[in-house]
This record gives structure tokens, C-alpha cells and sequence, in this order.
């Protein structure tokens, strides 16, 4: 059991590593390729954080494993909310955006909920994620249609060869730390007698949203506070719209949607981000009060899971 503990954590150190010389290396070409920042910040940078997701739950829709995805697009966007989000607010009060309250939050609900109605039946189709699909492309373009003041500073001057070397390994990366990911936390799962959605809505979906908390945490500490719940709202909103979308484009059957997530963790999902609204309308600021009811909320979700 050791040995597939210590195989789970070096998957997930090169799904993160992959991740980061991806988003470094796109973000550095697209420059040099004089595409504008905002374009960038949009979609490599939006990507970059939620690729640890993506990577997972593609290859795990392909081979059928549509519990494990879906726990871990729930299980990531629960702990977005109530731990990342709660976390930095104990770091620092998190600053909230007007714009932040009157679109993006209400679209991250209206798209929670949109994937529990095309999940009703049991099966997420094709057909279905084309429109997810849809939905963050749609997304993308009308940010940057109306701004959404998220430039990139100008990267160091390094060769090209380097960039795209950057890209290659952390493609390399990001598919074999996935499939290494997977492998472990099922066998994890079988190990302990513990269900694969338990398993994706906990283990996967809490390593794979490492990315976020780090990039919060590294926001707060560089003044950055409102940028911190951007980047939450905007993950749950990719992990959505981009994740599920496209894991449910190479899914052969559809994704099988087990009937617990139906009827529990995605409603509890759906809670978690309709909580923030009246949290960011008083006063439009996460308190350190408001951060520790979050962290106390998730632990109180962790032990619903496994008692």
C-alpha cells in the first residue's frame, strides 16, 4: 500500500509540474506571437489551472470512469469554495468585485445547475457537452468583448526552442501523471472499501485543485485580493463548461452519472455556490469569520463522506 500512496503523490506532483511548464511556456509563445494579454489571460492562464482537471477527467471519461470524473468536477468545485476561498480569507479579507457579483457568480450557478438538468437522466450525452462546450467558448468571447482587466506582465526574453520544449514536457507530464493518478486512487479506493465517486469527490479532486489554492495564496500575498476569488469563480466555471464539456465529448457512451451525486453532492455543490451570495453582498468582502464558517462547512462535508 506504500508503494501506491508514494505512486499517487509523484502522479500528482508531474499532473502539477506538467501543468505549470504548460501554462508557462503557452503563455510565454503567445507573447512572442504578439497575442494580446488579455486574450492569454483568458484562456492559457484559465486553462493552466484547471489542466490538472482536465487531464484527469478526460482520460477518465474515456475509459469509462464516469464516477471518478464525476466527483472530481463536484468534489473541485466544492473545495474551491469552501476551502480555497476560506483559507485566503483567513490569510487576508478577500476584496470582492462588483462585476464579480452581478455575472460571474451568478453564471457559476446557473451553470451548476445546468449541469444537474442535463445529469437527470443519469447520462451526460455529446450532444451536451458540445453546449458546455459552447458555453466557455461563449464565455471567453464575451469577456473579452467587455474587459475584464486581466493582463499578464511581459515574460523574460528566452529562447522559442525552450518554449515549446516547455509545452512538449508538460503535455509529457500532464498526460502520464492523469493515468498514474487515476490508476492509484482506484486501487486506493478498492484498497479501503471506499466508492470511486468518494474517492474522486475527495483524494483526485482535492489534488487536482492544488493549482488554485496556490494561485490564490500567491495572489493574496502579492496584494492581490480580489484577484483570488476571480480565480475560484472562474475555475468552477471551466471545471463546467470546459472539463465536463470536453470529458463528455470523448466519452464513447456518455457519462454515467451515479445516482448519490444526482440526488446529494452536486445539489450540495449547487448550495456551496449559492452561499456566496449573500457572504459577497455584505459589504462585498470575505471576513476571517466568514473564511473559518467555510473551513468548517468542508469538514463537516468530509466527515458526511466517510462516517
Amino acid at each position: 500500500m506504500f508503494w501506491v500512496i508514494l505512486f499517487f503523490i509523484i502522479s500528482l506532483v508531474a499532473l502539477i509540474g506538467g501543468a505549470e511548464l504548460l501554462i508557462r511556456g503557452a503563455t510565454r509563445i503567445a507573447t512572442i506571437c504578439k497575442i494580446s494579454p488579455l486574450v492569454v489571460g483568458l484562456t492559457i492562464v484559465a486553462f493552466g489551472t484547471s489542466a490538472p482537471e482536465l487531464a484527469v477527467c478526460t482520460l477518465a471519461s474515456w475509459r469509462g470512469e464516469g464516477d471518478l470524473l464525476i466527483g472530481n468536477i463536484v468534489g473541485s468545485n466544492i473545495f474551491n469554495i469552501l476551502l480555497v476561498l476560506g483559507v485566503s480569507a483567513l490569510v487576508s479579507p478577500i476584496v470582492i468585485k462588483k462585476k464579480l457579483i452581478r455575472w460571474d457568480v451568478p453564471l457559476m450557478i446557473g451553470v451548476s445547475l445546468l449541469m444537474w438538468f442535463f445529469a437527470w437522466g443519469g447520462k451526460i450525452y455529446r450532444w451536451e457537452g458540445v453546449l458546455l462546450f459552447a458555453g466557455i467558448i461563449a464565455y471567453i468571447l464575451f469577456s473579452i468583448r467587455y474587459g475584464r482587466e486581466k493582463e499578464l506582465p511581459s515574460p523574460a526574453k528566452q529562447p522559442f526552442w525552450l518554449q515549446i520544449g516547455m509545452v512538449v514536457v508538460g503535455v509529457i507530464l500532464l498526460g502520464w501523471g492523469a493515468d498514474g493518478l487515476i490508476k492509484s486512487a482506484l486501487i486506493i479506493a478498492k484498497r479501503f472499501g471506499v466508492s470511486d465517486l468518494t474517492i474522486g469527490l475527495t483524494l483526485t479532486a482535492v489534488g487536482t485543485s492544488l493549482p488554485e489554492l496556490a494561485t490564490s495564496l500567491l495572489a493574496l500575498f502579492r496584494g492581490q485580493r480580489e484577484v483570488a476569488v476571480g480565480n475560484v469563480i472562474g475555475s468552477n466555471l471551466f471545471n463546467i463548461l470546459a472539463v465536463l464539456g470536453l470529458s463528455a465529448l470523448v466519452a464513447p457512451h456518455g457519462i454515467s452519472v451515479p445516482h448519490r451525486a444526482l440526488t446529494i453532492d452536486i445539489p450540495i455543490m449547487i448550495g456551496v455556490a449559492l452561499l456566496t451570495l449573500p457572504i459577497f453582498f455584505t459589504g462585498r468582502r470575505i471576513s476571517r469569520p466568514e473564511g473559518l464558517f467555510f473551513l468548517l462547512a468542508y469538514s463537516g462535508y468530509l466527515l458526511y463522506l466517510f462516517l
